[in-house]
């Protein structure tokens, strides 16, 4: 039962996800005319994806990244950036004027999530010490 209860969220997922994407086409090439627009552009497209636990392909690494816009010179209303994390360090794609191609993927578990995890399994050596309060 709970296999079959897994395969159907997947599937579920799946279809929000291709969805999403298909509707968020609509804005690849789109950019508003002040920074302070395109960043709440920005900011509204991640609040949707984070609510669904997904993050925009980049196109450039496929790393899953956040939208993000940035000032730029030249660039009235800012560069549309792809914000993400390689080999442990803060790396921006991207940097055009408008909003850059979308490819939707999962929201990759965080680093302190995993740990907690893994701290919270019970381990051979028996029972967590207790606090001394």
């Amino acid at each position: 039962m709970l296999h079959a209860l897994q395969w159907e969220l997947n599937r579920i997922q799946r279809t929000v996800r291709l969805t999403m994407q298909e509707k968020l086409q609509g804005l690849v090439g789109q950019s508003l005319p002040t920074l302070e627009e395109n960043r709440e552009l920005a900011r509204s497209i991640q609040k949707m994806l984070d609510a669904h636990s997904l993050r925009i392909r980049c196109p450039q690494c496929g790393h899953a990244a956040i939208l993000r816009v940035s000032p730029r010179k030249g660039m009235p209303g800012g560069a549309f950036v792809l914000d993400h994390t390689i080999d442990g360090k803060r790396t921006f794609h991207g940097g055009s004027s408008s909003v850059p191609p979308i490819q939707l993927t999962a929201k990759p578990e965080r680093k302190a999530s995993a740990t907690a995890k893994n701290r919270a399994q019970p381990t051979s050596a028996g029972p967590p010490p207790s606090k001394v309060g």
